[in-house]
């Protein structure tokens, strides 16, 4: 049919097959300027946000000053996780671990501690108390001893 658009499979000279839209008449046909593919920004999965606002919550506040936003936010999820799924001897050891790294400033006063690791989701009850926490809280790492 002269004039009509015919779609289909047409075989070319160099043997490709593909889908063809063959228009007769180049009055119907209207040049559409083509237009740049906008830029994606797409995070790492395994990167969080970088900033407390898009993360809704505090950061923890014994990260030293000098760790990256990035390595600060990794530090407090390690933290989290720590504080509750694990006791108080272990949170104690692996604070004392990020300290000796000096990832976290740890402050003098385990009132202060204690107050910011239960904000951090540590339960307050039974084995958990600040009397608890004193005994353990700033202890040297003892040395594997064989």
């Amino acid at each position: 049919m002269p004039g009509a658009q015919m779609n289909g499979y047409v075989r070319e000279q160099n043997n490709y097959f593909g889908s063809v839209q063959k228009i007769e008449s180049n009055d119907d046909v209207k040049a559409t300027p083509i237009a740049e593919a906008e830029e994606i920004k797409t995070t790492a999965p395994n990167q969080p946000a970088a900033n407390s606002q898009e993360r809704n919550e505090e950061l923890f506040h014994f990260i030293h000053p000098e760790i990256e936003d990035g390595e600060a936010w990794r530090i407090h999820d390690a933290v989290k996780r720590v504080v509750k799924h694990q006791g108080i001897q272990m949170i104690c050891q692996y604070l004392t671990q990020l300290r000796n790294e000096k990832k976290v400033l740890l402050p003098p006063n385990p009132s202060a501690a204690y107050t910011e690791l239960v904000r951090m989701g540590m339960p307050d009850g039974e084995g958990f108390n600040e009397t608890t926490f004193r005994k353990y809280y700033n202890k040297p790492i003892a040395p594997n001893a064989k």
